[in-house]
């Protein structure tokens, strides 16, 4: 019979790591007597991060004496402790390859439920000072499970584990691990997975990712922004058109190439320009969104002239009709989606670009949705796209459009030009009767994304109805890292190197590698302060998944399941010649 023979809780705290401060709960020390075990952890327990570990569905974490053993010979040592690997629970027996997802075990005067297997990252890393943990314990099939607790109760060390209940749908917790993270996602298990009522619900999100994308790279944790890849490289695009859309703001009609096989771009996309603006320098790479309706004949992009951008200024002072200019395949997953229920497409100043493009996408279709048009613009002159927003407006059936103006000057005509002054905010929405059923589009400055995001919630709509595109780089994910000041992205400090060049298309950052000072591209990266999103560190989750626009790159570790074609895992790859990346 089982038995439980350590029981480990731990505060979080803070601990110095590679110059940041991390908060975590990963260190765990065997408790004598007995500890409650309570519906969302154990008592004298708590996670650092708790989108990640901790809550109903993860209250405990079991890890085996025998993956001990395990681990002790494979890294040789021996100055392991009960708690090392951050487990509440140190069992002998209930192996992971035994037990399965939905099997209920009593111990103490408590019962539990197996959830799912461990998700891992890279803090076990830092407990065990073992960088390759997280993705060590994921391969080799020993990761640990969770369990919800079902009764609540007091366990203690010493405690025998009775099976009470076992689980009708047979799936270990070493199936399960290797069904999401391995290359191998057959149908039928996926099926059967998804089938498991005891399984955490992040967990049946993953695998109805992989059961509905069965392209290549891992959909059940590619993250959203990374999820519609697209083919590396640039072609030149002749310049058919230029429009001036507001004070600040140029369009420019694109064609690329008869013979190019470039898909038409989905609602919503972004082509990333490569600008030879100094012959001496390195290009510049910008993203722009795809303001005009999608097509594979001809691209509009529509550029913000900001007062000392110098991809703007070289778009609007040295490019003509007739010149070309290298693009991107679009990409990008801020797409509108099909559905009949209502389109909230919400923007302010040059985010109207890619709801713009949606917009077009509704009138071609004569969608029958209701629509929503919400613009905030300065006023009059900063108002891109005004009549042709109007008449788009127009031409749907059960389309509403309001335009609201921060600064609207002595000519701008209320009720022709815009239709309030002042701001979005939950009483405007809340007048117009913007329905918290729809899903909304949301694009514009920072600030205005935050504002619109915190409204829209207080309003009703579900997080996950609110997608939202972010300009220049994105919002990091460094789970428990305790956030400083945020820098804008800069070259790296130190002299500079002199390897291949390395380009954050998002951020407008270009720096050489150096191999002796960084072992993948995301350390470049945080070197530089470009926002990046990671996890594990080790090509596990796949957080950090980004488009790779040009180049090659080289990983160490080999992630467990390969990024989409057209994707790369930062955390664990190294450049083999120039790269651009979307980040």
């Amino acid at each position: 019979m089982a038995k439980l023979v350590s029981v480990n809780v731990g505060l979080p705290r803070d601990l110095s790591w590679r110059g940041k401060t991390v908060h975590t709960g990963i260190w765990k020390s065997a408790v004598a007597g007995r500890v409650h075990a309570r519906t969302l952890n154990l008592e004298g327990d708590g996670q650092g991060d708790l989108l990640g570990h901790g809550g109903v569905h993860r209250a405990v974490y079991v890890y085996q004496l025998a993956s001990y053993r395990h681990w002790e010979a494979q890294l040789r040592r021996s100055d392991f402790t009960f708690g090392q690997f951050g487990e509440n629970f140190t069992v002998d027996g209930l192996p992971d390859d035994e037990v399965c997802v939905g099997d209920q075990f009593e111990i103490g005067s408590a019962v539990f439920e197996v959830s799912a297997p461990r998700v891992t990252c890279y803090r076990v890393g830092i407990r065990l000072d073992e960088p390759r943990m997280a993705a060590l314990l994921t391969a080799s099939g020993r990761p640990g499970f969770y369990l919800r607790v079902l009764r609540e109760g007091d366990v203690g060390a010493g405690d025998e584990i009775t099976l009470v209940g076992q689980a009708k749908e047979r799936m270990t917790i070493a199936e399960v691990n290797a069904l999401l993270y391995s290359p191998h996602h057959p149908r039928e298990k996926l099926e059967k997975a998804l089938r498991l009522p005891a399984l955490s619900p992040g967990w049946k999100g993953s695998f109805q990712a992989l059961l509905e994308n069965r392209g290549s790279g891992n959909a059940g944790l590619a993250p959203a922004y990374a999820s519609r890849p697209a083919r590396p490289g640039f072609a030149p695009h002749r310049v058919m058109r230029v429009q001036q859309e507001a004070v600040d703001v140029l369009s420019f009609d694109l064609a690329p190439p008869a013979d190019a096989e470039l898909p038409a771009a989905l609602p919503g996309q972004f082509i990333v320009l490569r600008l030879r603006t100094d012959p001496t320098k390195p290009p510049l790479f910008r993203s722009y969104s795809l303001s005009g309706l999608p097509s594979a004949e001809v691209r509009r992009i529509s550029v913000k002239l900001e007062p000392h951008g110098v991809a703007g200024a070289f778009l609007s002072q040295k490019v003509r009709v007739g010149d070309t200019l290298d693009a991107s395949a679009p990409r990008g997953s801020f797409v509108l989606q099909p559905g009949k229920g209502p389109v909230v497409l919400l923007s302010a100043g040059i985010g109207a670009t890619p709801v713009m493009a949606m917009l077009h996408a509704l009138v071609a279709e004569s969608s029958e949705r209701e629509v929503w048009w919400l613009h905030a613009a300065r006023n009059k002159r900063g108002h891109a796209f005004a009549a042709e927003s109007r008449a788009l407006v127009k031409a749907l059936k059960r389309c509403h459009g309001q335009v609201l103006y921060s600064r609207p000057e002595g000519g701008d005509r209320l009720g022709v030009d815009f239709d309030r002054p002042g701001h979005f905010d939950a009483g405007v929405f809340a007048a117009l009767g913007v329905p918290t059923a729809a899903e909304v589009y949301l694009c514009g400055p920072s600030a205005f994304n935050e504002a619109m995001t915190a409204t829209l919630a207080v309003l009703g709509v579900a997080p996950e109805r609110v997608h939202t595109e972010i300009f220049a780089g994105g919002s990091p994910l460094n789970p428990g890292v305790v956030a400083g000041p945020r820098r804008a992205p800069h070259l790296p400090e130190g002299a500079p190197a002199t390897g291949p060049m390395v380009s954050f298309a998002r951020s407008g950052l270009s720096t050489r590698w150096d191999p002796t000072r960084y072992r993948s591209l995301l350390e470049l990266a945080e070197a530089c302060d470009v926002p990046v999103r990671w996890s594990c560190r080790t090509g596990v989750c796949h957080n950090c998944e980004s488009g790779l626009l040009l180049g090659e790159v080289a990983y160490d570790p080999e992630p467990l399941d390969a990024p989409a074609e057209g994707n790369v895992l930062v955390c664990c790859s190294r450049p083999k010649g120039d790269v651009v990346v979307d980040v």
